[in-house]
C-alpha cells in the first residue's frame, strides 16, 4: 500500500512545489480546492518584512497590483496573511520569462517582437492612467502565458503616484541599471511615465538585436553610455525599427516620445489590435492594511495535513464493489470482521459524515487526517467494541472506506455497521450490479 502524502494548506488553497525564490519572498504553485483553478502564491515572511522596513513596499506592491485590470498584467486574487505570513494570491502564468525566450532562441524577427512590444505598450499605458508606474521593466520580469501573451510582473520597485512630490517627480532611483532611464541615475526627480518608456525601449532593442544597448563590466562607463544614449542598432534592423527605438532612447524625458505618438508610429501600428477586456472599477484595497494586523481575524488557516492514502487497481479488484451488507458475513466463517465501500464524496465529507453517524450511537470519535477511531462509550459482550475506519484515494472523485473491527464483539460490529450503513445512504457509490442485486 502507498504511504500517505502530506498535504499543505493556505485556507482555500492546496499548495504543491517551490516555483520561485527571491531575498524576502518564496513563490508556490498552489490550486483552489474549491474550484480547481490553478494560482501562484507569493510567500512572504513578516519578520523579515518588518526587520528590513519593506512593509510599505510591500503594500505598495499589493495595492499595485489591486489595482490593475488588464489582461497583459499578471493579476492579483487576494492577499492573506497568519500570524507569521503574508501571502499574495497571483495569476498562474506558464509560459515562462520573456528573457528565457531570448537566451535560448536569440533575437526575434520583427513581427514577433512588434507583437511583445504592442502588449508591453498598451499595458504600461494602461498602468499610468490608473497612476502606477512600474520604475523595473525588463525582459525578466515580462512573463508570457500559455498562449503566448505578455503578462508584466513583479511590481515589488513600483511606485503609486501619491508617491509624487510636489515637483511632480519621482525621487527613488531603483531599477536594474542596464533598463534604468538617464533622469533616474542623475538624482534629480523624474517622470515615472517617460522613464517606463526609456526602458521600454530597451527591452525592445535587446528582443530585435539579441543583446543590450548599454553594456559596460564598468559602472561608471555604463552610467555614461546610458546618459549619453550611447549605442548603436544593428545592421538587420528595418529603417522604421531604427528610428522608433532612436526616438524612445532619447537621453532628453522632455524630447522623448509619449504613448500617443508611439500609437501613431507607423512601425508600432502594423497589424496592431488592442486589446478588448472589461475592468472591475469598484476595488477594496481594506485587506493590504489587514494583513500587517495582528489580530486573529484577520488570519487565515495555515496547515499541513495528510491526504487519503492512493489506492492501486490491483488492490481495488480484491476489494468489495459497494455497500453491501452480505460483504460482512462468510458463510463458512461467520460475520466477518471488516468490510469496505465506495464513495464519490470528497474525502473530507466521508470523515464528517461518518463522525455525524458515530456519535448519536453512542460512539467517541478520534480523528487523524483520514483515519479515525470509534469506541462505544457504553461496554458490550466483550468489552467496549472499537471500530477502525480509513478513507483511501482510489481516483480523483472516487474514495473507498475500510470499515473493521478493532476491539470488542463481532455481532455486536456487524450491528453497529448495519445502523451505520443507513445514516450514510447519500455518501455511499453503488455500482450497477449492487443496484441490480438490489431489485
Amino acid at each position: 500500500m502507498n504511504q500517505p502524502k502530506i498535504k499543505r494548506r493556505i485556507g482555500k488553497y492546496e499548495v504543491g512545489r517551490t516555483i520561485g525564490e527571491g531575498t524576502f519572498a518564496k513563490v508556490k504553485f498552489a490550486r483552489n480546492s474549491e474550484t480547481g483553478q490553478p494560482v501562484a502564491i507569493k510567500i512572504l515572511d513578516k519578520d523579515k518584512v518588518l526587520k528590513h522596513k519593506m512593509a510599505e513596499q510591500i503594500k505598495r506592491e499589493i495595492a499595485t497590483l489591486k489595482l490593475i485590470k488588464h489582461p497583459n498584467v499578471v493579476r492579483l486574487y487576494e492577499v492573506m496573511a497568519s500570524k507569521t505570513k503574508i501571502f499574495i494570491v497571483l495569476e498562474y502564468v506558464t509560459g515562462g520569462e520573456l528573457f528565457d525566450k531570448i537566451v535560448n532562441n536569440g533575437r526575434m524577427r520583427e513581427d514577433e517582437a512588434r507583437k511583445y512590444f504592442q502588449q508591453l505598450i498598451h499595458a504600461v499605458d494602461y498602468c499610468h492612467s490608473r497612476g502606477v508606474f512600474h520604475r523595473d521593466l525588463k525582459p525578466e520580469n515580462l512573463l508570457l502565458d500559455a498562449a503566448g501573451n505578455l503578462k508584466i510582473s513583479d511590481f515589488g520597485l513600483s511606485a503609486l503616484s501619491q508617491q509624487v512630490r510636489d515637483d511632480g517627480l519621482l525621487h527613488t532611483a531603483c531599477g536594474t541599471p542596464n533598463y534604468v532611464a538617464p533622469e533616474v541615475l542623475n538624482d534629480r526627480g523624474y517622470d515615472g511615465a517617460t522613464a517606463d518608456l526609456w526602458s521600454c525601449g530597451v527591452v525592445l532593442f535587446v528582443l530585435l538585436a539579441g543583446y543590450l544597448p548599454f553594456d559596460d563590466s564598468n559602472v561608471m562607463n555604463l552610467y555614461r553610455k546610458i546618459s549619453s544614449a550611447e549605442f548603436t542598432c544593428p545592421p538587420w534592423l528595418s529603417f522604421g525599427a531604427m528610428k522608433l527605438i532612436a526616438r524612445i532612447l532619447d537621453p532628453n524625458p522632455v524630447k522623448r516620445i509619449t504613448v500617443p505618438e508611439i500609437l501613431e508610429d507607423e512601425w508600432f501600428k502594423k497589424d496592431y489590435k488592442p486589446p478588448v477586456f472589461n475592468e472591475k472599477e469598484d476595488i477594496n484595497l481594506d485587506d493590504v492594511e489587514a494583513v500587517f494586523k495582528d489580530s486573529e481575524e484577520y488570519h487565515v488557516m495555515e496547515r499541513k495535513e495528510e491526504q487519503p492514502t492512493a489506492m492501486n487497481a490491483f488492490e481495488l479488484i480484491s476489494m468489495s464493489r459497494g455497500l453491501n451488507l452480505e460483504n460482512l458475513f462468510d458463510g463458512e466463517q461467520g460475520y466477518k470482521k471488516e468490510t469496505r465501500f465506495t464513495s464519490k464524496c470528497s474525502a473530507s465529507e466521508i470523515v464528517k459524515k461518518i463522525e455525524q453517524a458515530a456519535k448519536p450511537l453512542g460512539f467517541d470519535v478520534h480523528k487523524k487526517n483520514y483515519k479515525m477511531r470509534l469506541e462505544n462509550l457504553k461496554a458490550g459482550r466483550k468489552g467496549n467494541l472499537k471500530v477502525a475506519t480509513e478513507v483511501f484515494q482510489v481516483a480523483p472523485s472516487l474514495h473507498m472506506v475500510e470499515v473493521r473491527k478493532a476491539k470488542g464483539d463481532t455481532l455486536e460490529f456487524h450491528k453497529f455497521y448495519k445502523n451505520l450503513s443507513t445514516c450514510l445512504q447519500d455518501v455511499v457509490w453503488k455500482t450497477v450490479e449492487d443496484m441490480q442485486e438490489m431489485k
